[in-house]
């Protein structure tokens, strides 16, 4: 799969496509539906298929400091957009200026003398442009005018805990926001994933038989609610094994900072500096203040041995 960075990046020589467009946050099951529609397209017409995204999260452009929790790394999301099939991933820098295209300017400069779409595959909520003014049916003119076909994708919903529930990355937020992250997992597809790089921390617990990675996520990334879990947890290496992660600011001690430590089983791998992935699969518990030392120890030792049951089924 290429990658391309703005609309420079695009080839001289570049022939015609099927576009799909969107932010992607989470390339969740409502996404692979639409990128599965855009792929198949792409397919029958024998022309590659473009994924466009956006970097930052346009809310951060067009209203400063709303920046929204990200659930996937561009890097994340490259790699599950290249396993549903795109042949290009094309990331748009979401500036002022491209925030202040009009819908005729984005499809015309954009869509039709950069990218020659044949066809542009997008959700039936689709806005574009300045203000986002544009939308399906600008789309649909538009392609009457320059010669390529829209193809809309219905939203994809299912339900959850008896209520019929439209899978997006906003209630995907949410749920990881809340603890969720059975529901989380649900609407992805996949179980909610956490990468960061793995920073020494204060060095507690290891002295209480329970060394841990304290792993220093991306800002913005969408971290569970404060609580114990159950988790894949990935090295850079590639291996795998299972986990008991604790969010929140170890109040036993007194904490203020917020962090993510995995306890990682069955590994005493030297993790520091390393690029790695928590997936987390189940809530354990909230985070809790014990009354010592030892009954930390002992909650600490019923998480593990949770965890290890969850995670063993799914081994």
């Amino acid at each position: 799969m290429q990658r391309w960075r703005g609309q420079d990046d695009v080839p001289s020589d570049w022939g015609r496509c099927v576009l799909t467009i969107g932010v992607f946050d989470g390339v969740h099951r409502g996404h692979a539906e639409l990128i599965s529609h855009a792929v198949k397209a792409g397919r029958a017409r024998g022309v590659p298929t473009v994924l466009m995204t956006f970097d930052p999260h346009p809310m951060e452009v067009v209203f400063p400091g709303s920046h929204p929790a990200q659930l996937t790394t561009l890097t994340r999301r490259a790699e599950l957009a290249e396993e549903l099939g795109i042949d290009v991933f094309l990331v748009m820098p979401f500036t002022p200026d491209f925030m202040k295209l009009t819908p005729d300017r984005y499809i015309h400069e954009l869509l039709v003398e950069r990218l020659h779409v044949v066809e542009v595959v997008v959700g039936e909520n689709f806005t574009f442009g300045k203000k986002a003014a544009g939308n399906v049916g600008t789309l649909r003119n538009a392609g009457e005018r320059f010669g390529f076909a829209v193809e809309t994708v219905s939203l994809v919903a299912d339900h959850h805990q008896s209520e019929a529930v439209t899978f997006s990355s906003t209630y995907i937020r949410s749920c990881v926001d809340a603890g969720d992250v059975v529901a989380a997992a649900e609407a992805l597809g996949r179980p909610h994933r956490v990468e960061g790089v793995v920073v020494r921390g204060d060095g507690r617990g290891r002295g209480l038989g329970y060394p841990t990675a304290n792993v220093a996520p991306p800002m913005h990334s969408a971290i569970p609610a404060d609580g114990v879990y159950a988790a894949w947890f990935t090295a850079q290496a590639g291996d795998r094994h299972m986990a008991a992660v604790s969010i929140g600011t170890n109040p036993t001690f007194s904490g203020r900072t917020r962090t993510v430590e995995a306890f990682v089983l069955d590994a005493d791998a030297d993790l520091y500096g390393q690029h790695v992935a928590v997936d987390f699969v189940a809530r354990l518990r909230g985070q809790e203040k014990f009354d010592s030392v030892d009954d930390l120890i002992t909650a600490m030792g019923r998480d593990t041995a949770k965890a290890r049951s969850i995670l063993a089924d799914q081994a």
